[in-house]
């Protein structure tokens, strides 16, 4: 998140108050809660926290801000690493640089199994140590299993914080060995004045935040991608229509996600339900077979299989959208 929102704050504040070694951050994606976990380790590592979290001017900020805290473990797979500018291991990053394998999509046992040692360490700045894990459901059991000890029995001044997006997907004993916080819905309203305070004009705010699913930063990374207000209002007419480049440019997986959230609103439209991602006028207001629109969700379930290794993506996505066009269009 650009700015800190005010619902991210509450939970920063409520989950210092409490005391545990262990705190798993769950609930759907776009909730906040690599914010929530950056903000736990930072106000642990502080050199003088507050109740409200960390300062963000001492030595220990500043570390974190450039990634080089002696104190501060993150553990993500490799992909996601290099994305958010964290290093990697020397002997990952000269693998990966030698072309002896391609960045890891999972969290490697290697990479846990040098937190553990970590772990074992000294603080190098006396005020304990801290790993942040997320997402947490990308360990493997292999990877899971090494760190349960470790969980369980932590040496020394060590706490963890791990963030998921689909904790069901841990392990069982994972979650037993972890204080549990589900990550806060914000008030429709509260989160439209935060996208509106971060550049938004109050109408797309909405849009947006529809078109996410009601979670705020979701809707904030969506502006910063190949999607606005106006082509996500847009999208409905342009699959009707058949028109390909309503989708250019776009990741297979999200025009994949992109039209299940269409393919949901029509059926619940048909339905008499509410629409959750589009407002009901930018949708066909025609009537249309729901054996058709099941026949369609059934073809986009389908392609989310493939989506992250398609064969050919442009034939990929042309298929995509003519499917869209046949159930939008269907009479039968």
């Amino acid at each position: 998140m650009s700015a800190t929102a005010p619902w991210i704050s509450r939970q920063v504040e409520s989950l210092l108050a409490q005391r545990g070694h262990a705190w798993l951050l769950q609930g759907p994606s776009g909730l906040g809660q690599l914010d929530v976990a950056d903000a736990l380790v930072r106000a642990w590592l502080c050199d003088v926290p507050t109740a409200q979290g960390a300062c963000g001017q001492c030595t220990s900020c500043h570390a974190i801000d450039v990634h080089t805290h002696a104190d501060l473990a993150v553990l993500m797979p490799e992909t996601v690493m290099i994305e958010r500018g964290w290093p990697l291991s020397e002997k990952a990053q000269a693998e990966i640089d030698d072309k002896k394998r391609k960045p890891s999509r999972e969290i490697r046992v290697e990479a846990m199994r040098n937190v553990i040692e970590f772990s074992q360490r000294t603080s190098a700045r006396g005020r304990g140590k801290a790993v942040l894990v997320y997402p947490a459901e990308r360990m493997n059991q292999v990877t899971a299993n090494a760190l349960l000890k470790t969980l369980e029995e932590p040496p020394g001044d060590v706490r963890f914080v791990l963030a998921s997006d689909a904790a069901h997907l841990l392990l069982p004993t994972i979650r037993s060995r972890c204080l549990t916080h589900v990550m806060a819905w914000p008030e429709s309203r509260e989160a439209t004045n935060w996208l509106a305070s971060n550049g938004m004009s109050e109408q797309d705010a909405q849009t947006m935040l529809h078109a996410a699913g009601g979670r705020p930063a979701a809707a904030l990374a969506g502006t910063a991608s190949a999607m606005n207000a106006k082509s996500w209002k847009l999208l409905p007419r342009a699959m009707a229509k058949g028109d390909v480049a309503a989708l250019s440019d776009i990741p297979l997986p999200e025009a994949v996600a992109r039209l299940q959230k269409l393919c949901h609103d029509v059926t619940a439209l048909q339905l008499g339900a509410s629409p959750r991602f589009f407002a009901a006028e930018d949708l066909p207001a025609k009537p249309l077979p729901l054996g058709a629109l099941t026949r369609w969700w059934g073809q986009l379930v389908q392609s989310a299989r493939s989506a992250e290794h398609p064969l050919n993506p442009g034939l990929a996505a042309e298929s995509l959208v003519s499917s869209a066009r046949e159930a939008l269009n269907s009479r039968h």
